[in-house]
């Protein structure tokens, strides 16, 4: 249902480690990775006003309250966001709930297997569901430059679900790159970005949403990937 079976061929598969061993950071762009008819359906289900908290970082605590976001300085701060709140639908069959348990089980985690030939596993992972979620953000959010690379975290995981998203709404993913070379991806809808949080340059930020876009929004998934 979900993976677009002409994109996890073998040949599929050697053309994007090529790509990741080219690249610095340890990147790859793979559009239509899924199959878009129900990525449009996850998407109806994100749009719902409900199910939304806002989620504070700072460089120094994950996950502050309201207090001690007003008490830290604004270079300080380096996430504000909403989070999707799983479960949060009464639905029966949650079509976005589906696809976060899809992204954490066995086959897509055998295909990001054979791409960055590392064994990901959820066997040590305390939370997998806490490492698999729906993000949005609006013009008065941010993401700025950060790190991914945990000791363990072999893989991140961005997928974009923004339809008819143009360039100068902003949003894009930056990644710090070598030599003060940057590299900036557009969110576009079924846009995929895999990269190795360790690799040289990986560290990356969000541009900012542009004030009054087409859609309030810039949607995504993040997960992340471990190994034993």
């Amino acid at each position: 249902m979900w993976l677009n079976p002409a994109y996890f061929t073998d040949d599929a598969v050697r053309i994007y480690r090529q790509q990741l061993l080219q690249h610095k950071p340890r990147y790859v762009v793979i559009d239509q990775l899924f199959n878009s008819s129900p990525l449009e359906q996850v998407l109806q289900q994100l749009q719902l006003d409900h199910g939304w908290q806002t989620q504070k970082h700072t460089y120094d605590k994950l996950y502050v309250n309201d207090k001690k976001w007003q008490n830290t300085p604004e270079p300080e701060r380096f996430v504000k966001r909403d989070l999707w709140l799983r479960n949060s639908s009464t639905a029966p069959n949650n079509i976005a709930q589906q696809f976060l348990d899809y992204l954490r089980g066995e086959e897509f985690l055998k295909f990001l297997s054979r791409l960055f030939k590392v064994q990901l596993t959820d066997k040590n992972v305390a939370d997998p569901a806490l490492n698999t979620n729906y993000f949005r953000l609006g013009s008065s959010d941010f993401v700025h430059q950060h790190a991914d690379d945990s000791p363990g975290r072999e893989v991140c995981m961005l997928l974009y679900l923004n339809k008819d998203w143009q360039a100068d709404q902003g949003g894009d993913l930056v990644f710090q790159g070598q030599h003060n070379q940057t590299i900036a991806i557009t969110p576009l809808f079924n846009r995929c970005v895999l990269f190795d949080p360790a690799s040289a340059g990986a560290e990356h930020w969000v541009n900012a949403v542009k004030a009054g876009t087409t859609s309030c929004y810039r949607y995504n998934v993040t997960s992340w990937y471990w190994s034993e």
